[in-house]
């Protein structure tokens, strides 16, 4: 017996193949009708980009409200912040505004968590050489 759930999904994967060879159905990437200056594609990026640019500013909000660099991993920051730039460079060599804009802001945002980390981690190694 075939369950229901299973009868759905046909369904959408059975349309969404079909639709997908319709060329006239094609979304074109024209100007939007809420930004005039801007592609639809633009504003899906920056929409899209708001998510992931600010990944890491919970680690970097954390750090600042206990004033300590416990649980945070430079590394990762600045892994993400060097791969950043070269989203920026990229953004730039196609002309996409949502790129070069997240990733910049991106960039700043880990360049304060790795700032803040090394701040916090030498202000803890100095109380602990002074306590010894």
């Amino acid at each position: 017996m075939v369950s229901l759930k299973s009868i759905r999904l046909f369904c959408i994967f059975f349309s969404t193949f079909m639709l997908a060879g319709c060329g006239e159905l094609a979304i074109h990437d024209v100007n939007s009708l809420l930004f005039p200056g801007f592609y639809r594609s633009e504003v899906v990026g920056f929409v899209a980009g708001l998510g992931t640019t600010f990944a890491a500013l919970p680690d970097l909000i954390g750090m600042l409200r206990r004033r300590s660099s416990k649980g945070i991993n430079p590394r990762m920051a600045a892994i993400m912040g060097t791969f950043q730039i070269l989203w920026v460079y990229y953004g730039l060599l196609i002309l996409s505004r949502p790129v070069i804009l997240w990733n910049t802001i991106a960039v700043i945002t880990n360049f304060f968590v790795v700032g803040a980390y090394f701040y916090f981690a030498r202000r803890e190694n100095m109380g602990q050489s002074e306590s010894s």
